[in-house]
């Protein structure tokens, strides 16, 4: 499967980290799909495919444990899609329950370089295929 098929929802309300995982993503040939708050996140996680979803902890109208609790509630359309939660340090407690409530894994976003979030995009995506 290439990265055109693989297509990655990224669920993040700052705009300037939004556009930048969108940019490094098409740059490397993935289709993108994006939500700048948490409302449109879940409808568009519930009635679309993706390969991998990205999805911020602090959104306005709902934030993502609150997305993940929806989604245990009303699964996704592919429910073995990884949700890697992207995260500022310290929210240890915040990532524990994230992991209870289904996700798959988290990045850190003050912590990595584009290179890094590539690797790790490509390893979340690898394990799911």
């Amino acid at each position: 499967m290439d990265n055109q098929q693989k297509k990655i929802l990224i669920v993040e309300d700052d705009q300037f980290l939004r556009e930048f995982y969108q940019e490094l993503l098409v740059a490397e040939g993935y289709n993108v799909d994006t939500a700048a708050d948490g409302e449109i996140g879940l409808s568009k996680i519930q009635n679309n495919d993706y390969s991998l979803i990205l999805l911020d902890l602090m959104l306005p109208k709902k934030d993502g444990v609150q997305i993940l609790k929806d989604l245990k509630v009303a699964p996704a359309k592919s429910s073995n899609t990884p949700i890697v939660v992207l995260t500022n340090l310290g929210q240890d407690t915040v990532i524990k329950e994230c992991f209870n409530l289904g996700a798959d894994g988290y990045l850190i976003k003050s912590a990595l370089n584009p290179d890094q979030v590539l690797t790790e995009i490509k390893s979340y995506l690898q394990k799911s295929s």
